[in-house]
């Protein structure tokens, strides 16, 4: 017997490492589905995460959540960029000066053009800009590291909404075959009486009133069993939509709700048997006591987001009071220039003995701002009360989330005491079937009897199986309520 130990595991180390081949296997995992024709619980689970939308750009706010850690590192470095430009003087300006500059006998108040500039003229370089402090880009930093936090628990929060709604879904599909049997069962049950009717109305034994009845009943019936076709295929439908997969794939859920033990802590029937596997992998103990609950408050998708983003408030306020400090950056520039009459020879004198000209500049540049009205102020006044509705927020998710785990510890204390009692039903349903096989065989009891007897063991069925739905929701809604969903946070096998 395996034995199963579990353990907390990290969504980074655990979904996220996992996530991209996921993703690159999930055609793959569709066609696989097609071929195989049926499905388990935790092929649907993984087949959800791999394909469902939800949790694609969930994955793609963290991958862009690690681009604005790049961008904010950015910052730190030094910005290098470089220049080259060429002007071509198609004709050269000309300025007026006095004549006696050039000519002191020249008359006062004559004035002569001079042109100034050459035909050809380059000029290239380099510029290097630093920042040496400046506290919004410090701050930054560690901002962007507590945003892509935020993203990440946003995935494990949608990873989670996921997998709980793709384990209802399922759930779904598999008490909607449970009523249709029952509603199939009722048809034959009808049908049979009816047939014997007849006979007994042909016989002279019953009226034709008695087969009316039948009749009147069987009609009513019928459409009650249409209902239970269509919510079939509604459930693999919203199965399907979870799954992320397109309508018209084909397939079979697997998973009998009438053969599980909601008590063991292992299947009896192996067709159950990935359907105990995802339950156990977040036990549950009856009766559990409130502080036992208020212990897993902290573990909730919902509540990890808020605190990361009352972190995320703080960095914001650092970075807003930081716009008081001053601050200090450093510019250097390296340039070449060049100018050449006549036709263009790029960089060249034709001059002998003359370089391009080449000159460089180092720069430090100071900033500390004074006044700008009292915006800095009313910056910081918003921020912070940006963050105490954050506050607020995660003292209305931390009354909800009590809420929600006693209501599903509810459910979940329910079921463990009306299972017994179901399951009593069923086996005392299964014996009256038995004892009127055995009536019939021995001539004292008749068909009617036997039908009736196989229609109160579906029955028994049906209303074991919607107990085991109900726990196995319940169960669902637990786990994401403890924020300890299966294939997320639990679970290793030995």
């Amino acid at each position: 017997m395996n034995r199963i130990t579990f353990k907390r595991t990290s969504l980074l180390f655990g979904l996220l490492l996992s996530m991209a081949p996921m993703l690159a296997q999930a055609q793959v995992q569709q066609d696989s589905l097609l071929q195989k024709g049926t499905l388990n619980l935790e092929d649907a689970i993984k087949v959800a995460v791999a394909n469902n939308p939800e949790v694609n750009r969930a994955l793609l706010s963290v991958q862009d959540a690690d681009q604005m850690v790049r961008i904010a590192y950015s910052e730190v470095f030094p910005n290098i960029s470089s220049s080259m430009s060429y002007t071509r003087n198609i004709e050269t300006p000309v300025n007026y000066l006095p004549a006696q500059i050039f000519d002191p006998d020249a008359p006062e108040g004559e004035l002569i053009g001079v042109s100034f500039g050459t035909d050809n003229n380059w000029q290239g370089g380099f510029s290097v800009t630093q920042n040496i402090f400046q506290g919004e880009v410090f701050v930054g930093l560690s901002t962007s590291t507590i945003f892509k936090t935020v993203q990440q628990e946003n995935l494990r929060a949608t990873t989670q909404q996921i997998i709980t709604q793709t384990r209802q879904a399922y759930y779904q599909v598999l008490v909607a075959k449970e009523q249709l049997r029952l509603q199939e069962a009722q048809i034959r049950r009808l049908e049979a009486n009816l047939r014997e009717n007849k006979s007994r109305n042909r016989a002279g034994l019953v009226d034709d009133y008695a087969v009316l009845q039948i009749e009147v009943q069987l009609s009513n019936q019928r459409p009650s069993l249409v209902e239970a076709r269509y919510a079939v295929k509604e459930a693999y439908r919203s199965l399907k939509q979870v799954l992320g997969i397109p309508l018209e794939f084909d397939f079979e859920v697997k998973g009998d709700l009438n053969a599980f033990d909601i008590v063991a802590k292992e299947a009896e029937e192996s067709e159950n048997s990935h359907l105990k596997r995802v339950d156990q992998m977040n036990p549950f103990t009856y009766e559990k006591t409130n502080e036992q609950w208020a212990s897993m408050l902290d573990d909730r998708g919902d509540i990890r987001m808020l605190n990361a983003n009352l972190d995320l408030r703080d960095k914001e306020i650092l970075a807003i009071k930081s716009r008081f400090l001053p601050t200090l950056s450093a510019t250097y520039n390296l340039q070449w220039s060049a100018a050449q009459p006549g036709s263009p020879t790029f960089f060249q004198n034709p001059e002998p003995n003359t370089d391009p000209n080449r000159f460089q500049t180092l720069a430090i540049n100071f900033s500390l701002p004074i006044f700008e009205g009292f915006k800095r102020f009313a910056d910081v006044q918003q921020a912070q009360i940006q963050r105490k509705d954050v506050e607020e927020q995660k003292r209305a998710a931390r009354l909800n989330a009590q809420n929600e785990i006693a209501s599903a510890a509810e459910a979940l204390n329910k079921a463990f005491e009306t299972a017994e009692a179901r399951r009593q039903a069923l086996e005392q349903a299964q014996e009256g079937y038995e004892r009127a096989l055995k009536r019939l065989e021995n001539g004292i009891g008749s068909q009617i009897e036997v039908t009736e007897a196989e229609v109160q063991v579906r029955q028994a069925e049906v209303n074991y199986a919607l107990m085991v739905f109900e726990y196995l929701n319940a169960k669902a809604q637990y786990d994401l309520a403890t924020g300890q969903v299966p294939f997320v946070d639990t679970a290793t096998y030995n």
